[in-house]
């Protein structure tokens, strides 16, 4: 990749949040970085001591200028290419708090460094190959994980699972294109000495593989957000309260009210152990009303409705579920989970009839493991094992996806239907093997680069 103006400056930035803290982390990169941590005091001054990488030193720190205490800190030298960004990088323990770090990154400003732009430290990361982008947006995944499962995932895409998938179709598109170049290079020949059915099955199978890939980017959202799972029902069907209950806190207001609820309430809940994240909503209750902010809570419920993975369908009585069932069925294509809610108040073993409805009890807790198996066995995209497969989880990376494979199938059209000649027919794949390679960073982009990194925190 190329590099811009700026690229080979020694950058700064407090690489840990600011606020009040035991301990701050100022992070150097760059070809001074070593001589400004010098100039502060470090690794022997300016007489220059030897440095012990990755081995971290109590100092004293000095202004450069005066010679004025700065602060007692941390530091450790990360000489290149053995570095985060594969460049000379010092890190610099202060105590935490506004001021410490601050007057060293001043004073480090006042050196020559410049300070970091957001994910610059990652970015020339992937420009002197430490990582590739994927593996760069893993970083921005793992700090931004709201649930175990994404976290997982994270370190997965981190580990380079993702990357290696899209480097073996990759592969795959280049051994495709090895095979047409025989009919190129041999055009006198009938059939070329490679068989045409023989490129069609590799194409084949290079497009179902594509298309298994981008099969996981549901799965992939419900890890990233969790699976939405609406609570639909009746006002004063106990909806809050089972919300509530699922959660573990009070979320939203329970009265005897009906309509308490006017607008949907979302909540993630993130039960580790493999499970998947699940997005709760609470609903407005679902009737016909005059009250005009009521009808527009009950009209964000039918936008949720419409986008759930799982509906649970409550009622404090069988024929309130009946009902609920027949009015959300209306308006989703999810999978709807009848729910028997108040059970401690009734006969726990009452139901829909057929015995389908969870009996469950806010109060009590009854029913709500039950009801999760319900769940976990309805989304849609949950599958037991799936744990560590390898998932499409940005919209950047399914968009690609969707690129190489409309070209794979645009090339098999062209070489099955003969509509184009050989040579014509392998720009679909000269394009497929590009978004492929676009996608993991091969290809100097720096549109596709400043798109991913404009969203990461400063300091990584």
């Amino acid at each position: 990749m190329t590099l811009l103006p700026g690229d080979d400056d020694t950058i700064v930035a407090l690489a840990t949040a600011s606020g009040r803290g035991a301990v701050a982390i100022v992070r150097l990169s760059g070809a001074r970085a070593i001589d400004m941590a010098r100039a502060l005091g470090a690794f022997g001054g300016a007489a220059g001591g030897a440095i012990d990488p990755r081995r971290a030193q109590l100092v004293k720190l000095t202004d450069p200028e005066t010679g004025a205490p700065l602060e007692q800190a941390l530091v450790t030298a990360f000489p290149a290419p053995h570095s985060y960004t594969g460049e000379d990088v010092v890190e610099i323990g202060t105590h935490g708090g506004a001021v410490s770090p601050t007057v060293v990154v001043g004073a480090c400003i006042r050196l020559g460094a410049r300070a970091a732009r957001p994910g610059e430290f990652s970015r020339r990361a992937v420009l002197l190959g430490r990582m590739d982008l994927l593996q760069a947006e893993a970083v921005a995944d793992v700090i931004e994980a709201r649930t175990q499962a994404m976290q997982r995932q994270a370190l997965a895409q981190l580990d380079g699972g993702l990357s290696r998938r899209l480097l073996a179709l990759r592969d795959e598109v280049i051994q495709l294109e090895a095979l047409l170049a025989y009919e190129i290079d041999f055009p006198e020949e009938d059939d070329g000495p490679i068989a045409p059915e023989r490129v069609t099955t590799a194409a084949r199978a290079l497009d179902e593989a594509l298309e298994a890939l981008l099969r996981t980017a549901p799965r992939g959202a419900m890890v990233r957000d969790g699976a939405l799972v609406v609570i639909a029902g009746p006002p004063n069907a106990g909806k809050s309260s089972l919300f509530n209950a699922l959660l573990g806190e009070s979320r939203a207001i329970v009265t005897a009210v009906p309509g308490t609820t006017r607008d949907a309430i979302e909540a993630l809940l993130d039960r580790g152990s493999g499970l998947l994240p699940l997005r709760l909503v609470d609903t407005a209750g679902l009737r016909d009303t005059d009250d005009e902010v009521e009808r527009l809570g009950i009209e964000v419920s039918g936008r949720y409705l419409a986008q759930a993975q799982v509906v649970l369908a409550c009622g404090a009585s069988r024929e309130d579920v009946v009902h609920t069932q027949q009015v959300v069925r209306e308006r989703t294509m999810a999978v709807v989970v009848p729910v028997l809610t108040k059970s401690d108040l009734r006969n726990a073993t009452d139901g829909t009839g057929d015995g389908d409805a969870v009996p469950v009890s806010a109060e009590t807790g009854a029913g709500l493991s039950a009801l999760l198996q319900r769940i976990d066995a309805a989304a849609p995209a949950h599958t037991p094992g799936e744990a560590d497969a390898v998932l499409i989880i940005r919209e950047r990376h399914r968009a690609g996806l969707t690129i190489a494979r409309h070209e794979v199938v645009a090339f098999l059209a062209a070489w099955d239907g003969g509509a184009l000649p050989a040579p014509v027919a392998a720009v679909h794949l000269l394009a497929a093997r590009e978004a492929l390679a676009e996608l993991i960073g091969a290809v100097d982009t720096e549109e596709v680069l400043d798109r991913v990194f404009r969203d990461f925190c400063i300091g990584k």
